[in-house]
């Protein structure tokens, strides 16, 4: 039975890893691609709320994610947390441990440039959409 827990709690590990950076990555280029601009404008609303919304009662820049990453890899026996998802991912990734405050700052930034890039282009999609319906 531990072996088979061990095995799960590897997999979800690995499932995480994969899964919240394809997001991330999502997140930050879906707008260029006219088929995943709406899908895009969902998982950034999606982000939004859990940063904003959860993140009153669970501290600003929430993500259930992260928190559910954590806890399994806490029941691993890491105990290897920052701050943020985006830190973590870079310091595994590369190595180098960037200065936390300014991983967040550029995160916020990217996510923000992404949202009104998304904004737009789904406004713009929408408008050529009603013209061409004339």
């Amino acid at each position: 039975m531990f072996f088979v827990l061990l095995m799960w709690l590897a997999f979800l590990n690995i499932f995480f890893f994969v899964f919240h950076t394809a997001f991330t990555l999502f997140n930050m280029s879906g707008w260029a691609f006219r088929k995943t601009r709406k899908l895009h404008l969902i998982t950034l609303l999606l982000t939004a709320a859990s940063w904003f919304i959860l993140g009153i009662w669970y501290g600003w820049g929430y993500c259930f994610c992260t928190d559910w990453h954590w806890q399994v890899r806490e029941a691993m026996g890491y105990h290897d947390r920052s701050n943020s998802y985006i830190h973590f991912l870079v310091l595994k990734l590369t190595g180098i441990n960037f200065n936390e405050q300014l991983v967040e700052d550029i995160t916020l930034i990217v996510f923000l440039i992404s949202m009104v890039l998304s904004v737009w282009l789904n406004l713009g999609d929408r408008k050529i959409k009603k013209g061409a319906g004339h």
